[in-house]
């Protein structure tokens, strides 16, 4: 659940502006300020199930995006390159090459 909810948060963080001003509302008091659906439901006047609803429906456009536009996984991507590249620049014998190659790969990335 855990994972589940770091990854909404990312997709949330790189995707909120593509949400209706409600579903940023529900997404933001569901996944960042750990806000209850009864607790959003009873802020919002609706059902607990409208709120469900719409976080599930929300949820899922949030992965379309990312399926489509990739923002989070190039993210992802490019921290891991980075952190091999400052690896790489605390070896006292780095290679130019090496550094080189993962300068490339980040370019790709764009």
């Amino acid at each position: 659940m855990l994972e589940k909810t770091t990854r909404m948060n990312y997709l949330y963080d790189f995707y909120q502006s593509l949400l209706t001003p409600k579903q940023q509302s529900y997404m933001s008091l569901y996944y960042l300020d750990d806000y209850s659906l009864g607790e959003i439901a009873e802020e919002y006047d609706v059902s607990r199930q409208a709120v469900y609803d719409n976080i599930k429906r929300t949820g899922a456009m949030l992965e379309e995006y990312e399926e489509k536009l990739l923002l989070f996984q190039k993210f992802q991507e490019r921290s891991k390159l980075l952190t091999h590249v400052k690896e790489l620049l605390k070896e006292e014998t780095v290679s130019e090459q090496s550094l080189l190659e993962a300068v490339i790969e980040l370019e790709k990335l764009d």
